[in-house]
């Protein structure tokens, strides 16, 4: 089984120590999420969208060639074949401003392309191996008040908006509210009793 994790944030994936000014507890996660995987002999393939330089931006060129149906670049075409292999994809982000950072918003848009990733006009997906769909995410808003006031709209933009209109219908979220407010001993319990559900 191949898991594709695409892990975003400014820090990398490397920030997973506790060195001040340059961790992140999303980074740990990864780690840890990694470590479960191959306890399990899965094969875990990361795209690390900071480290890999990722641009997010559709330039006027590129959405020329999303609309033709072409990859809009190599980098773009290499994320596809990798996710083409996929049996799991999780993806990991910070909530910032109650949705994903500027990074996955833009692999989503260029990399689960119309005409690559999935068909037109039937919005039906072409990742054939029907991937379950994780999405792990931290975030300083308290749950109750992410998800009564101001309404979940990271799930509304992701599990309908985006798999469950492609047909992926096995979408589970994750969430690690105020991390920020813990402390280290705290943290350490939380990465130590975290599982994939």
């Amino acid at each position: 089984m191949k898991t594709v994790i695409i892990f975003d944030h400014p820090y990398t994936a490397a920030a997973s120590e506790n060195v001040p000014h340059h961790r992140t507890f999303l980074a740990a996660l990864a780690r840890q999420v990694t470590q479960q995987l191959a306890a399990q002999h899965q094969e875990v393939d990361l795209i690390d969208l900071h480290a890999d330089h990722f641009d997010p931006v559709m330039s006027a060129a590129e959405l020329g060639r999303w609309r033709q149906g072409k990859p809009v670049n190599d980098q773009v075409a290499d994320y596809q074949r990798r996710l083409l292999a996929a049996d799991q994809i999780i993806f990991m982000f910070p909530v910032w401003w109650e949705v994903m950072p500027s990074m996955t918003k833009g692999f989503l848009d260029k990399v689960y392309a119309k005409g690559q990733l999935y068909a037109a006009p039937s919005m039906e997906t072409k990742l054939v191996k029907h991937p379950r769909i994780r999405i792990i995410t931290t975030m300083s808003t308290p749950n109750w008040a992410y998800r009564w006031v101001f309404g979940a709209p990271l799930i509304k933009v992701l599990r309908r908006g985006t798999f469950y209109k492609t047909r992926l219908w096995h979408v589970r979220w994750q969430n690690f509210a105020q991390v920020e407010k813990k402390s280290l001993a705290e943290r350490q319990q939380l990465l130590a009793n975290f599982k994939l559900k």
